[in-house]
């Protein structure tokens, strides 16, 4: 059966796979994390519980008069009377960004609140309507007088228009005989606009007398009591927080990985550093791949599993020490056809390396084979001048450095003159249980079993 080849879907859904199945405590702590942000927020974006109550303005009205009501009823006066009327005490400063109001179609004002509970935002809207309501009609009838003086005059002078041209169209009729020759003409035109304007200033008066009617508001009913809090609510907001912290832990995970350029395959490293890898040993540490858990933080990574890498395959358990000892022979078995004097090379970050080079350090003493152990800074490499048949031995844990890090370590053991023999990968394994001592051997009879 042929195996289908990997496409980037899979490899995607296989890396998201192993996000959830080795992160999956940092991702529950970052989504309740998330869900106590946001029930914060709701705080400020939460409007809670919302009505609605609709004041009518009768009679004729422009635009700009409809915006200038809707501000009447956010006005400071309105929202001081309303608040000193509720049961529950607020004050007109508390109200300001608690009242919306909007035109809506046929001259209805929407008066817009909210509150903490059903009952409080059904009182707002109702006592802001109300008040609204008294004061317009109070602002209306201090203006009534001189609004009424205003609409006789206007009155008056209409129908002093309507008397004048009735008598000039009277005057005019007498003299227009029964003739049709040019001045009858033009003076038949001349009444039919006469009567033209005598038809407008009617309509004019008629307009005046319903603008009568302006600056009464009523109140369309009382408001609805919600059934329960606007969106967005504390529960939302809450899973909305979770759900999008959740989602950032993933796709940071997997940005991390994309943008990890460490080194893990043999090839990748061997080019980077132009030798070849000798072997792969197994460093046995108490914790396997974890991090050490010291002071707070270390303890904090421990608790939320995020202490040992999630993209790699997980830690083996390690055969017994008697295998583990042979791949350290062997890479001193390989040594012996090279220089006389091999310098090992760890970096001093590098904690699986260190053991390693310390292994191999004191296998080599007990095998009486020269070799040497030095660390250099993994920022700025230094490698100490090239003796009489030299070379370095690199010592590095499978990713553990990028390509630019091993090329510039490379470029370090060039200047000092060193030649790179070879390296040797590191790998961590947890123990397994009690082990047997290696058994000792004679120093030729063991480098040569083990070439």
């Amino acid at each position: 059966m042929e195996i289908p080849p990997l496409t980037d879907d899979t490899v995607r859904l296989a890396l998201i796979g192993q996000v959830l199945r080795r992160r999956w405590r940092l991702l529950v702590a970052l989504a309740v994390l998330g869900a106590a942000v946001g029930a914060g927020v709701s705080v400020l974006l939460s409007p809670g519980y919302q009505t609605t109550s609709s004041v009518l303005l009768q009679g004729p009205r422009q635009a700009d008069e409809l915006l200038t009501q809707a501000q009447v009823a956010t006005s400071s006066v309105v929202l001081d009377r309303a608040a000193a009327v509720l049961p529950w005490h607020p004050t007109g400063a508390d109200l300001q960004k608690k009242v919306t109001t909007s035109v809506a179609n046929g001259n209805v004002v929407a008066i817009t609140v909210s509150a903490d509970t059903a009952e409080h935002a059904q009182q707002l809207a109702d006592q802001v309507a109300q008040q609204f309501v008294k004061y317009s009609g109070q602002l209306a009838s201090n203006s009534a007088d001189a609004s009424v003086q205003l609409a006789q005059e206007q009155r008056e002078s209409l129908r002093n228009q309507v008397k004048l041209t009735t008598d000039k169209i009277s005057e005019l009729a007498k003299n227009v005989g029964g003739d049709l020759t040019v001045e009858s003409v033009q003076v038949r035109t001349q009444l039919e606009g006469l009567r033209t304007s005598l038809e407008q200033a009617i309509n004019d008066l008629n307009q005046a007398d319903l603008a009568t009617g302006v600056g009464n508001t009523v109140v369309l009913g009382p408001s609805e009591r919600p059934a329960g809090p606007a969106a967005p609510t504390l529960t939302q907001l809450a899973a909305g927080g979770a759900v999008l912290f959740f989602l950032v832990g993933v796709f940071g995970h997997l940005f991390t990985d994309r943008a990890d350029r460490r080194l893990r395959g043999e090839p990748e490293i061997a080019a980077a550093l132009g030798s070849p890898i000798l072997a792969g040993v197994d460093v046995t540490t108490p914790q396997g791949d974890r991090l050490p858990a010291t002071g707070l933080r270390g303890k904090l990574r421990r608790l939320l599993g995020s202490d040992r890498p999630w993209v790699l395959p997980p830690v083996a358990t390690s055969a017994d020490e008697v295998n583990r000892d042979i791949r350290y022979r062997r890479v001193l078995a390989r040594l012996a056809a090279g220089p006389t004097d091999v310098m090992l090379l760890v970096a001093d970050d590098d904690e699986t390396g260190k053991l390693a080079a310390g292994q191999l350090a004191e296998l080599a003493d007990r095998l009486s084979v020269p070799l040497r152990s030095f660390e250099f800074a993994a920022a700025r490499p230094t490698v100490p001048d090239a003796g009489p048949d030299s070379g370095v031995l690199v010592v590095l844990g499978a990713g553990s450095r990028t390509a630019w890090e091993l090329v510039r370590l490379a470029e370090a053991c060039s200047d000092a003159g060193q030649e790179v023999i070879g390296a040797v990968l590191t790998h961590p394994v947890r123990p397994s249980g009690p082990e047997a001592e290696p058994v000792a051997e004679a120093p030729e009879k063991a480098l040569a079993g083990s070439a």
